[in-house]
């Protein structure tokens, strides 16, 4: 992917013509500059003229959510969170040799690091497209109130969601908000405080528009208990702990959603306990994660989960048996995360890439219970976790305890996905503990990542630069 200037992904005009051949090509071009910089074709729509149509306007929302399977944070390539934070934290272990990877691995980020730059441009590239929706959504005269609802509440989720990731890696960001040129290239980075507040408000106007019910059975358009579930872990990582709770306990408590005790049925296509699911690209494929991740011989091609990963398991977990699978080739033996079953096509699709799910949204109220001094609350929500992946209940009584099992039941729940781990070290003060141990080259300012050098360059208002970089 062409690395693009902060600049270049925020204030070149959203190309909606392109939606046309979305509806009889393909919804997605893999680099973010094709996607900003491809010519006009004969059939060029206006702005206005895209969201005059409910069908279009559709498109334009299913073309971000392929820009999100495809590139950037969210995605399940070897590009995206699930690996390279996995990478950056004690999850994987990196087999590509690559100059791109290894500092990943060995926590040795420079500002001109190629992932570095790519995850922030695609991400803010995603971002403005999203503002760009919203725009021409409220601009409309032509969609009904409903749909204008509907696909604005769409885009306020996806923007808050990227930004959310992006303060995650990068600390105080800019929050974007809109297309104006002469605005976005002069932005000033938010404090963090700021960023999480613009993110739940995002939030709350989206839960607000979304219908309830899911406008497709294969869950891949956000509803409002989308906008709910990511709204509970944002309450979570601001320590509105009640909030936090009050959030889960609407999710978990929708007939939407069922509990399901088969951990090799938790990420199937169609499973009850998917809140949210990025659709594959045709109707044949399969998760970005499955081929990621899965490897038939040794040795890996991208990374394989670490040994020490593998030994932290407890006694008896039946997530280390079915969300696990060694790889023996000769003396040497591997192990790939094994979630998602398949790593290629099938008759029809089924596996998509799952981004919320009814786990966390337990996990989320048991750590705001515990916080809030509800221990039989918090032991209940924990306690269905264990079961599930067959270990004994827990009985202690001890605050400190429920909340340390609480995040080592995180780890061993969401390992691999979208770079649950990292955040959860970061967001409880112990990443330095616990990677100064498992990664020789850990420093305390690694908890953050460079902001791009090309990005302050670009725009010396992005300064200063993150600690040790």
């Amino acid at each position: 992917m062409k690395n693009l200037q902060f600049i270049s992904v925020l204030t070149k005009p959203f190309q909606v013509y392109r939606i046309l051949l979305v509806l009889t090509v393909i919804l997605f071009s893999s680099s973010c500059s094709d996607f900003v910089e491809v010519p006009l074709p004969n059939s060029q729509l206006t702005g206005t003229t895209v969201f005059e149509s409910e069908l279009t306007a559709n498109a334009a929302m299913a073309q971000i959510y392929a820009q999100l399977r495809d590139g950037g944070i969210l995605s399940g390539l070897p590009t995206g969170a699930s690996v390279r934070m996995g990478l950056y934290a004690d999850e994987l272990q990196d087999y590509t040799n690559s100059t791109i990877s290894l500092p990943i691995y060995n926590n040795a980020l420079t500002a001109d690091n190629a992932t570095v730059a790519s995850l922030w441009t695609s991400s803010y590239s995603q971002i403005y497209n999203a503002n760009s929706v919203i725009q021409g959504v409220e601009n409309s005269t032509g969609l009904p109130i409903a749909v204008k609802n509907r696909v604005s509440g769409e885009a306020l989720f996806v923007r808050a969601l990227v930004h959310f990731y992006l303060l995650q890696i990068y600390g105080s960001i800019p929050y974007i908000t809109g297309t104006n040129y002469e605005i976005n290239r002069k932005v000033t980075r938010s404090s963090a405080d700021e960023v999480y507040a613009a993110i739940a408000k995002d939030l709350e106007s989206a839960s607000t528009r979304l219908p309830e019910n899911y406008s497709s059975s294969d869950r891949a358009k956000p509803n409002k208990m989308v906008a709910k579930a990511m709204l509970a872990r944002v309450y979570l990582y601001m320590n509105k702990n009640t909030e936090a709770a009050n959030e889960a306990t609407t999710v978990i408590n929708s007939p939407l959603y069922a509990w399901e005790t088969d951990l090799n049925k938790i990420f199937l296509r169609n499973s009850k306990t998917t809140i949210w699911q990025l659709a594959s690209a045709t109707a044949v494929r399969n998760s970005n994660e499955g081929t990621t991740f899965i490897f038939v011989s040794g040795p890996p091609p991208v990374c394989a989960l670490r040994t020490d990963f593998m030994n932290a398991f407890e006694t008896g977990d039946q997530r280390k048996v079915n969300w696990t699978k060694s790889v023996t080739t000769g003396l040497n033996t591997w192990y790939h995360p094994n979630k998602y079953k398949l790593r290629t096509a099938t008759t029809s699709s089924q596996e998509y890439s799952i981004v919320l799910r009814l786990a966390e949204q337990y996990l989320i109220r048991a750590e705001a219970r515990a916080k809030q001094g509800d221990l039989t609350g918090a032991k209940e929500d924990l306690n269905k976790i264990r079961t599930t992946a067959g270990l004994p209940i827990i009985t202690s009584t001890i605050a400190t305890e429920i909340l340390s099992e609480i995040q080592k039941q995180r780890r061993f729940e969401f390992f691999t996905e979208h770079g649950h781990r990292f955040f959860d070290l970061k967001r409880s003060g112990t990443a330095d503990g616990v990677l100064s141990i498992s990664k020789p080259g850990w420093n305390s300012s690694d908890i953050l990542w460079p902001i791009p050098e090309l990005e302050l360059n670009a725009n010396p208002n992005l300064q200063p630069q993150n600690t040790g970089y």
